[in-house]
């Protein structure tokens, strides 16, 4: 019986953090200003619309980068190793955007379906 009181102090000790954390989760999932909600809806349409875009757009452009890696590779074997030849073909399959983002379809970054040398500095 002597335990008894050590039980019960536990038993406030989860019965407080509970509580908090139901206090907590409750001010964190506060409902939304109309104009929030707005957003959130815009954002997750954006979204939504990136990911069917990408369905699509992404094996396009995975068949796009592995043609171009046989034919860099081909041109790589019949030049003799020349890579001035085979590495532009390898770049501009290769590299470039594999699946559509919300930034592409707001229109605050291009999309590359070709992609550049990073040798002309401007990267990938």
């Amino acid at each position: 019986m002597r335990n008894l009181p050590e039980t019960r102090s536990a038993g406030n000790s989860r019965r407080r953090r509970g509580w908090l954390l139901l206090v907590a989760l409750v001010w964190v999932l506060q409902v939304p200003t109309a104009s929030a909600a707005e957003s959130a809806a815009g954002e997750a349409s954006i979204g939504a619309a990136s990911a069917v875009a990408s369905l699509i757009y992404g094996p396009t452009k995975i068949v796009y980068a592995t043609l171009g890696l046989l034919f860099s590779g081909g041109a790589w074997l019949l030049t003799g190793g020349d890579e001035d030849i085979a590495g532009p073909i390898y770049h501009a399959s290769v590299r470039g955007d594999y699946v559509v983002t919300p930034d592409h379809l707001k229109g605050d970054r291009s999309l590359e379906f070709v992609g550049r040398d990073p040798r002309d500095g401007e990267g990938f």
